[in-house]
């Protein structure tokens, strides 16, 4: 099973783990709500590190 991990991006262009998920659908729901409500970038990394998407507010 492969888990998600939620990461966004700080205002010094660095990403910050926020939260992993196993489900990709609900991860991405997630991550895309977020970046509404907080205005960062937020981006969606799988167990091998690989950017699975990335979420502009």
């Amino acid at each position: 099973m492969t888990r998600i991990t939620i990461e966004w991006q700080d205002q010094f262009g660095r990403w910050q783990h926020y939260t992993s998920s196993h489900h990709e659908a609900s991860a991405s729901r997630s991550a895309q709500q977020r970046a509404r409500s907080t205005g960062k970038r937020h981006r969606l990394v799988d167990d091998d590190g690989r950017v699975l998407d990335i979420l502009e507010p």
